[in-house]
């Protein structure tokens, strides 16, 4: 039995020892490409702030750009 124990036990040894030595650490690096934003030189940034009488408030942020873009967020907070 003892014999038996042994030999298993050093079968599992030669057997999980070279497993182990083929570990190796992969390292995936990904470039990512230059990215470039180009900002308008000058931003219109108007702020709208409303509250009513029922505790809740209103924030709306527009903003436009010399090209005509625009974005409207509004948050509403109530208590």
């Amino acid at each position: 039995m003892r014999n038996r124990l042994f030999a298993v036990a050093t079968l599992a040894l030669l057997v999980g020892a070279p497993a182990l030595a083929q570990a190796e650490t992969t390292i995936i690096r990904r470039d990512a490409p230059d990215v470039v934003v180009e900002r308008p030189a000058s931003e219109r940034k108007t702020v709208e702030t409303r509250e009513s009488g029922d505790g809740c408030a209103s924030k709306t942020v527009t903003k436009e750009n010399d090209l005509g873009d625009r974005k409207t967020v509004t948050k509403e907070v109530c208590d």
